[in-house]
């Protein structure tokens, strides 16, 4: 059994395989454990279909899809538009991350175009966060995980823009390329978001669009065909400064952002 585990915390069913899906299959290629977690069921996510239809078909396509990525598969944990804040929520991801223990999570970025996203970037730093504090209570009871060190790494957000159209940039690059056609496979497993999005936010293909952006993370790399873009969570609470497991599993796929790191020094960080 592995003793090194990743975890891809998302909101929907898709979304990981948007955004983290290429970084998941090389971490699994690398020796990692993975595992599948979308917060909400996409319920409200067709144009066609009714409330329990709809979350009955993703769930379907969500399960298909981490079998693709060689992914252990969690059950989502609340509706569409229901990923808020709160306690309820905060200790159910605990619990499945004390139970899993990952050395990585791979989740949202803390800045994207809509709330769900948003919303599960900070449970997911949060619940992470608790890991290994005994008197939170998770539901189902888990045992704390103390001492365990985990890194926490935010994805590009969808349009590579903030909700105010400001871009964002990755501190670091993953090179896909490799994995691409995989990815492809995985999220070409959704059927079902191709009309919904052709009606909700006017893609022509999810497919397209994923491979848009990709293929953009790549230029700003100046250096891989395709690519993901990834931020490290502040190390405080959760790992060693220093702490860098992409960059140890991934090797020469992984591509440090100079210029953001820069950044960060400039502004004494």
């Amino acid at each position: 059994m592995s003793t090194k585990v990743a975890i891809a915390i998302a909101a929907h069913p898709d979304d990981i395989e948007f955004q983290m899906a290429g970084t998941l299959l090389l971490l699994k290629k690398a020796g990692y454990a993975t595992h599948y977690l979308t917060l909400a069921s996409g319920n409200c996510g067709s144009a066609d279909y009714g409330s329990a239809t709809t979350r009955a078909i993703r769930n379907t396509e969500a399960r298909a899809a981490a079998k693709i990525l060689g992914a252990e598969f969690h059950p989502c944990l609340v509706d569409d538009l229901e990923i808020i804040y709160r306690v309820e929520i905060l200790r159910a991801l605990a619990a499945v991350i004390r139970e899993a223990r990952p050395n990585i999570i791979l989740t949202h970025s803390p800045q994207d175009y809509m709330e769900d996203h948003v919303n599960t970037s900070r449970l997911a730093v949060s619940a992470a966060f608790a890991r290994g504090m005994a008197n939170f209570k998770t539901v189902p009871p888990r045992p704390a995980a103390a001492n365990h060190p985990v890194t926490v790494f935010h994805a590009m957000p969808q349009g590579l823009r903030d909700s105010l159209r400001r871009p964002i940039i990755p501190g670091a690059f993953v090179n896909t390329t490799s994995v691409q056609k995989v990815k492809r496979q995985a999220l070409n497993v959704h059927k079902s978001q191709q009309r919904w999005l052709e009606v909700s936010q006017g893609l022509d293909s999810c497919l397209l669009a994923m491979e848009d952006m990709s293929l953009e993370v790549g230029r700003m790399s100046k250096r891989f065909q395709h690519a993901e873009g990834w931020r490290r969570h502040l190390h405080l609470g959760f790992c060693a400064s220093e702490d860098d497991p992409l960059a140890e599993a991934l090797g020469r796929a992984y591509l440090v952002n100079r210029a953001y790191e820069r950044s960060l020094k400039l502004n004494g960080q």
